[in-house]
């Protein structure tokens, strides 16, 4: 199937709108002096990002568009296209580093998919898959043993949220420049690695070179996601204004029969309750001058919105509540903030009724926001041990693995063998098995990490839902904003960027339970935020935003 997510929801949203800068704009890009930063940021400025090229492939039944807008399925597609022309494989074995965040696929020798895997692409993938599911750092441990250790693989996947440092002297001493392959034009020898839309390679960016192959991922960033039965006896999804949802809220909350409308996630919340009134996506530039989503009206404006449900008494009363999607889908509650990847999973697994609401105004003549995600999940470097010529070789098998939507590759990748691990319902939907489920799903989660194809929208069984999420794509990109410090460097945020947000939003939970005052905010959290990072955050991507314009 064409929802390709990876069932961690904190990983899930790590990528989304209000996760962390992607490797360009900071996470991933621990650097030495702010000159040899800025030095950095200028030459990313002026790199020129792989050309745009769409797949030929079968026309999807609902379009997208290179903005973000997924293409939909409402059928299998049929008439695939067939790959012709030699294995990318050379025969010699490719080694990876990746991640799970699920069941551990079975090992090779007992995998059929994973050895018709092998057989397709013309060389054996001996992947070592790091199991994330329990703990977060399992993964940066690897990583750094292996670096430590100085015995690479050939392909690293460098995930965007798990704290690795000093990135661009790594890449610089360990992993292939692959800008000279990917760079304009040059990327059209690999026709499915010029489908990647460049906002997902402006997050592969270091320092002036393409460090590796964007893995891409859906654009779409986090969404307010409701049960609409719940909503149904006050007549549904449809609001007129914050206090109008706010009404409608109070007549639902029905405690005595345990239903609350909002999960215990305040800050999630209070972000969706803020894009009501028009809040930024991060930073935004005016006149050379950055401002960050904390230092505006629109921040403010949904923390006391925040405030007032948290005193009518509309937030889950557990905050470490561990049954969101059981309740939500019982009808116990009403909300929950949940990455768009995330979403799609759950709607395709689920048959409770989900769906995304829209901003709305939460004051007449207001312009609601939605904020963009960065549409990818890291990028996949390639050691500078694997000789020159075999560079190509391994974009090959990179191309192979991102065949999109329509391809008889895609669906093999998706799907595994028809027969063995799939079949055809009678309406023409791919339908994995129990082999398929064991099998497929576990192995291509770890393949997934490292190579992939744009996400699509095809739910199996589902065309009305699917139709309906395309409509909610169209209406969030109509306000949809991006950061505009994507593309940028700031060393401080590598290095305090993460702390210092976890730190105020720890702050701004205490706000709204009413443990601290609303007025600490501008006395106290907000210049304690500007001091540790912000402040700095700021000059750096000004500097890098002012030398890459000239």
């Amino acid at each position: 199937m064409a929802v390709q997510g990876f069932n961690r929801r904190t990983f899930l949203g790590a990528a989304s709108a209000t996760g962390l800068t992607l490797a360009a704009g900071g996470t991933l890009t621990a650097c030495g002096s702010g000159a040899k930063a800025n030095a950095g940021a200028e030459a990313s400025a002026k790199l020129k990002l792989p050309a745009y090229v769409a797949a030929n492939v079968p026309q999807p039944d609902l379009p997208g568009n290179a903005q973000g807008l997924d293409a939909g399925y409402l059928r299998y597609p049929k008439n695939l296209v067939q790959r012709s022309g030699a294995k990318p494989g050379d025969g010699e074995p490719i080694t990876a580093l990746t991640e799970t965040f699920t069941t551990m696929p079975p090992a090779m020798r007992r995998n059929a998919y994973w050895q018709e895997l092998n057989r397709r692409v013309g060389s054996e993938f001996r992947m070592t898959i790091v199991n994330g599911l329990g703990e977060e750092s399992v993964y940066r441990s690897k990583f750094n043993a292996l670096i430590a250790g100085g015995e690479l693989p050939d392909l690293m996947w460098f995930p965007p949220n798990q704290g690795l440092k000093n990135i661009p002297q790594l890449l610089d001493a360990k992993f292939h420049d692959l800008t000279e392959y990917l760079s304009g034009d040059a990327v059209k020898e690999y026709p499915n690695l010029a489908n990647i839309p460049s906002y997902a390679w402006q997050t592969a960016v270091v320092n002036g070179r393409i460090a590796g192959y964007a893995v891409p991922y859906g654009r779409m960033g986090q969404v307010y996601v409701a049960n609409e039965d719940f909503w149904k006896p006050v007549g549904g999804l449809e609001f007129d204004s914050a206090q109008d949802f706010f009404e409608k809220a109070k007549d639902l909350l029905d405690t005595k029969r345990k239903k609350w409308v909002l999960e215990p996630a305040y800050v999630n919340h209070m972000m969706q309750f803020a894009t009501w009134y028009g809040l930024q996506n991060k930073w935004q530039e005016k006149d050379g001058k950055l401002t960050y989503m904390y230092e505006t009206d629109e921040y403010l404006a949904g923390l006391e919105f925040a405030i007032k449900c948290q005193k009518a008494e509309l937030f889950y009363p557990d905050p470490n509540l561990r049954t969101t999607l059981e309740k939500m889908g019982g009808g116990f509650l009403g909300l929950h903030v949940q990455s768009f990847p995330g979403f799609l999973n759950d709607s395709a697994m689920y048959d409770w009724p989900e769906k995304v609401v829209v901003p709305f105004a939460a004051e007449k003549g207001m312009q609601p926001s939605w904020h963009y995600g960065y549409g990818s999940v890291g990028f996949t470097a390639i050691n500078n041990k694997v000789p020159k010529k075999r560079v190509k070789t391994l974009l090959k098998v990179l191309d192979f693995l991102s065949a999109p939507m329509g391809t008889e590759t895609r669906r093999f990748l998706d799907n595994g063998i028809e027969g063995k691990h799939w079949d055809l319902s009678k309406d023409g939907d791919v339908i994995l098995n129990d082999k398929g489920n064991a099998e497929v799903l576990t192995t291509r989660q770890a393949i997934n990490f490292f190579g992939n194809a744009p996400q699509s929208l095809y739910l199996p069984g589902k065309p009305d839902v699917t139709r309906g999420i395309h409509e909610t794509e169209v209406e969030l990109i109509k306000i949809a904003q991006a950061d505009a410090s994507t593309g940028f460097f700031s060393d401080t945020y590598a290095g305090k960027g993460q702390s210092s947000k976890t730190e105020l939003e720890e702050s701004v939970k205490d706000i709204i339970a009413g443990r601290e005052p609303l007025s600490s905010f501008k006395s106290d959290i907000l210049p304690k935020w500007r001091r540790t990072a912000g402040d700095a955050m700021r000059r750096e991507y000004e500097t890098a935003m002012a030398k890459g314009k000239k």
